[in-house]
C-alpha cells in the first residue's frame, strides 16, 4: 500500500493539454540518485510531471521535496510501505497515473550477479506496460 507524502503542482498544463508523466523509482542509494537525476532531465526536456515512488520509507523526504521544488518540475512523491514489492508499486503507479515511461536505477553487480538482473529491475522491465529507462549509477558513487 502506498501513500502520497508530498505533492506540488508547478507549471500545470491548460485543461486542453495532456501532460506527459514520468514515474521514477527513488532511494537514497547511488542507483536511486541516478534514476532521479535522469528523470529530472527527461521531465525538463518533455515538460513532464514526475511521480516519484520513494522505496525507502524510513528516509525523510523533505530534502527530496526541496530538490524537486527547486527544479521547477511538477511532481508528486509517493512512499511505499512495502519495500519488498517496490517493483509492483512502480508498475501500479505507472498504470494508475497513465505514465509515458518509468525510470529505474541499476546497481553494479558482481560477475555472478550479472547472470541475474536485480529482481526488482527485472520485474519492472518485463512486466511494465509502458517503456522503461534503466540508468546505471555512477561507478564512483558506491
Amino acid at each position: 500500500m502506498s501513500e502520497a507524502v508530498q505533492s506540488s503542482m508547478v507549471d500545470q498544463p491548460s485543461p486542453h493539454e495532456v501532460q506527459t508523466r514520468i514515474v521514477v523509482g527513488y532511494s537514497p542509494r547511488p542507483e536511486g540518485q541516478a534514476a532521479l537525476k535522469r528523470a529530472l532531465t527527461e521531465a525538463k526536456l518533455r515538460a513532464a510531471a514526475l511521480v516519484v515512488v520513494n522505496t525507502a520509507p524510513d528516509v525523510d523526504t523533505a530534502e527530496l521535496a526541496e530538490q524537486l521544488t527547486t527544479s521547477g518540475i511538477s511532481y508528486e512523491i509517493k512512499t511505499t510501505a512495502n519495500t519488498q514489492d517496490s517493483a509492483e508499486e512502480l508498475i501500479r503507479t505507472a498504470e494508475t497515473t497513465g505514465a509515458d515511461f518509468i525510470v529505474i536505477g541499476l546497481r553494479r553487480r558482481s560477475p555472478v550477479g550479472k547472470l541475474l538482473l536485480g529482481s526488482n529491475a527485472q520485474k519492472v522491465l518485463l512486466d511494465a506496460a509502458c517503456p522503461v529507462l534503466a540508468v546505471k549509477a555512477d561507478p564512483d558513487a558506491d
